[in-house]
């Protein structure tokens, strides 16, 4: 049987055990980090409360560890409507103008990137998103910043980055980004790097530190290197169709649990991110861990330039809503 038939199989014959259960609804919900990570953390919070609070009527499962396939299959899923829901790198597909949000350097710090995800402007690009079939009630910072790895060298400028085999995730963006700063961008989902960075397929990654510790990448990496250069948007996703038969007061629940549950994950994102951090730098088979100084963080920058230009000729957005994005993040 095919990997797809089965999924599909699966998801049919939990939704009847579940539905035996007692509940009105039943909402399945999928994503790639494992139990323990803040990301799956922040969904036990959401199943539990919207169980308790809607009386059992809405029932929430959720599979971690992409034991449903990886974040590009079950974004698929949820388009095909055999799973409710997820989060995850795939968000393009709900509003390719999301993109925005993981331009490099965009907003300089937590504060920055918590004000940009919840202000206005962005739960409109939340709104745009109904048209491709998905409900989004609540964005999150995803993973927090991006930190890179690998097993040649420190990373202390755009320099050290020549040749390197570096994955990315499978957007373009950061393909663009990573290519921008010398490296050689290799598109991959991340439940494979491990295996791909055990068999030298890979030389380093990019990634946040959450996911570099969660994910165990640090056991086949000497070097780590903070540069907070991006971060990007942890979209709360709901198969339109099926969040519309909920009824109203379900809806509420929905919405108003889901709000809370990205607002924990980003709480606990950044105040894990610094004690993951020091795990790193602590861990047995990393050499060094470094910041990127403030010099060569600007010949970074300079070299981003191109990114935008890209996405802005191409009309993924406009300077205007670059503007507004960067409003917003300032708090204005």
């Amino acid at each position: 049987m095919k990997k797809s038939c089965f999924l599909v199989l699966l998801v049919s014959i939990t939704l009847v055990s579940a539905q035996a259960f007692g509940a009105d609804f039943v909402m399945k919900f999928g994503i790639s980090q494992p139990q323990g990570s803040d990301r799956a953390t922040s969904m036990e919070y959401f199943a539990a409360e919207v169980e308790k609070r809607s009386g059992g009527k809405l029932k929430v499962e959720n599979y971690f560890g992409a034991v449903l396939g990886n974040e590009r299959e079950m974004m698929d899923m949820v388009a095909t409507g055999a799973l409710q829901g997820t989060r995850g790198g795939m968000f393009v597909d709900a509003n390719p103008k999301m993109v925005i949000f993981m331009m490099p350097f965009l907003v300089n710090g937590w504060d920055q990137a918590t004000k940009l995800v919840q202000s206005d402007w962005a739960m409109g690009l939340a709104k745009e998103a109904e048209k491709n079939g998905y409900h989004i009630p609540a964005i999150g910072v995803s993973n927090g910043f991006r930190a890179w790895s690998n097993n040649i060298k420190p990373i202390t400028s755009a320099e050290d980055f020549s040749g390197l085999r570096i994955r990315v995730p499978q957007q373009e963006v950061y393909q663009l980004s990573m290519k921008s700063f010398g490296a050689n961008p290799i598109a991959m989902a991340y439940s494979d790097v491990y295996q791909a960075l055990q068999t030298n397929v890979l030389d380093g990654q990019d990634n946040a530190p959450a996911n570099i510790y969660d994910y165990k990448i640090y056991e086949q990496q000497k070097y780590v290197t903070i540069s907070n250069y991006a971060t990007g948007p942890d979209p709360f996703m709901v198969s339109l169709e099926w969040y519309k038969k909920l009824p109203a007061d379900l809806q509420k629940i929905h919405d108003d649990v889901a709000k809370e549950a990205m607002k924990l994950c980003d709480e606990l994102q950044q105040k894990h991110e610094g004690e993951i951090i020091l795990k790193l730098a602590a861990a047995e088979n990393v050499v060094s861990l470094n910041y990127v100084k403030a010099a060569a963080l600007k010949d970074f920058q300079k070299r981003a330039k191109p990114v935008y230009d890209h996405f802005i000729k191409r009309g993924d957005f406009t300077q205007a809503d670059l503007d507004a994005a960067m409003k917003a993040a300032s708090g204005m």
